[in-house]
């Protein structure tokens, strides 16, 4: 609970980002931060065993994936509100049911195949296809689920060898360089020192998220937490209420709620199936 309401923050701190910092700038701000903490903690713990690992091409790409997710989320933010833009992202285990199915082969249940008819018709409820509310700025978080979904996959198979820690690692330094790319034509001076405590802020609330969710994990099985994630939703809700004034219609409460029942649902039965957790929605 504790750790998504920190990402439920992270996402605050950047959607109120998006007004003032440039996008890229943003993201690899939010990534260097995890990058430093992240290393000035677990490198003097484990040593150079943190930076051993039997699929670099994998960390790689595990990597990519996140930033490509990253960024298309600041993009969501600027455009979304909170709670909507959580419930969507949140749909993210039931892509990954049919990823198993389509493209892993793996059986399916009827069950299953009910709970993610019921989450992709409560998006279509927050979206809205056709109606005043939808624009193409929908278009970005149904990119980040996919992206995120093609995230998880990876990370379970990862998860079965490599260290934990060491995926931690490498996803913050894999993210940080690749944003040092573009970092030189996007850089630009901050009108004042609020905008710096914002980003540290993001740095500080996306690096303590993860450290408190590994903690969890390493105390409790992913079928017992993976439900609780999903409280992120009431977060993301109190945060836009209380910062942006935004309050979800009753339309998008309903299309929230099915997410929420059927996404909390299937995340259980995946984790209980595989015995991998399921990472929350964060920035």
């Amino acid at each position: 609970m504790l750790a998504v309401a920190c990402f439920a923050t992270l996402d605050t701190a950047t959607k109120l980002s998006t007004a003032g910092v440039p996008i890229l700038m943003g993201v690899w701000f939010r990534y260097a931060f995890q990058a430093v903490a992240t290393t000035a903690v677990l490198l003097p713990l484990q040593g150079t065993a943190l930076l051993r690992t039997r699929h670099p091409k994998y960390q790689l790409l595990r990597g990519a994936l996140l930033l490509a997710s990253s960024t298309l989320a600041f993009l969501s933010l600027r455009y979304m509100p909170l709670a909507e833009f959580t419930s969507v992202v949140l749909i993210a285990p039931l892509v990954i049911t049919l990823l198993a199915a389509t493209t892993l082969k793996e059986q399916v249940s009827p069950l299953r195949w009910m709970l993610v008819a019921g989450g992709f018709l409560g998006t279509l409820v927050i979206l809205r296809p056709g109606g005043e509310a939808f624009s193409w700025a929908v278009l970005l978080p149904i990119g980040l689920v996919l992206t995120n979904a093609w995230f998880q996959v990876l990370t379970s198979k990862l998860a079965r060898t490599e260290n934990p820690l060491t995926m931690h690692f490498y996803t913050g330094w894999v993210g940080t360089l690749i944003a040092s790319l573009a970092l030189p034509f996007v850089w630009t001076a901050l009108p004042g020192w609020e905008w710096w405590a914002l980003l540290c802020l993001m740095g500080f609330m996306g690096t303590v998220g993860h450290f408190i969710l590994i903690l969890a994990y390493q105390r409790a099985p992913a079928s017992t937490l993976t439900p609780y994630l999903y409280a992120q939703i009431a977060f993301a809700m109190l945060g836009g209420w209380l910062i942006f004034s935004q309050v979800p219609d009753r339309l998008s409460l309903i299309g929230i709620s099915m997410i929420a029942v059927c996404g909390a649902a299937g995340a259980w039965l995946t984790v209980r199936e595989r015995r991998v957790p399921i990472e929350p929605a964060e920035s």
